[in-house]
């Protein structure tokens, strides 16, 4: 029952963020990008142990597709199964281009595994790169944040935390080097 939840969770903060994204919400449709990357990856990496250089080719095409048909989507369809489609489709056109006859026996309809794995290790990293930034002072770590990881521009990020632009560049880059030294002195 829990696995039910968690895919009707993941579906409805998708496809939140998804419609946002159609109606013109950058930040929105950048979010959920970044959380289906997560999914696909995981999803990719579940089917193609024997292929792992695959993955990382598989997500961009999947991502790239969607993003070209996005005005194909029907609002009242679930989206999973609509990105589900998607990245079958591309797993399909692998297996075609490798023929690789055992591949063609996988399981190919189970749109719950699409979002059932993610890629723990990305979890991981975004753990310890919170940790590094929590450790910065405010004035590097919001320039950051709001840039490299919310997307802003300077000048929103600037308007977003009350710093003049300037000080939003100078942080990024101080807070940039103090981020890399520290990973240095973690590893």
């Amino acid at each position: 029952m829990q696995r039910t939840s968690d895919v009707t969770a993941t579906e409805h903060e998708l496809r939140g963020l998804f419609l946002l994204g159609l109606d013109g919400d950058a930040p929105a449709y950048h979010r959920f990008l970044q959380r289906l990357t997560l999914l696909l990856r995981g999803y990719f990496r579940h089917r193609l142990n024997n292929l792992p250089d695959e993955v990382e080719d598989l997500v961009q095409e999947t991502l790239m597709a969607l993003h070209a048909q996005r005005h194909t989507y029907r609002r009242d369809q679930p989206l999973t199964a609509w990105v589900h489609a998607l990245a079958r489709y591309k797993l399909v056109d692998l297996w075609r281009r490798r023929s690789r006859h055992e591949a063609l026996n996988e399981p190919l309809d189970d749109e719950m595994e699409l979002f059932g794995h993610t890629d723990d290790r990305v979890h991981e990293t975004q753990r310890d790169l919170a940790l590094l930034l929590d450790a910065l002072p405010d004035h590097q770590r919001l320039p950051i944040v709001r840039t490299k990881i919310d997307g802003l521009s300077v000048r929103e990020a600037a308007l977003a935390t009350g710093l003049s632009e300037s000080a939003i560049k100078v942080g990024v880059h101080r807070g940039l080097k103090a981020l890399a030294l520290a990973w240095k002195k973690s590893t």
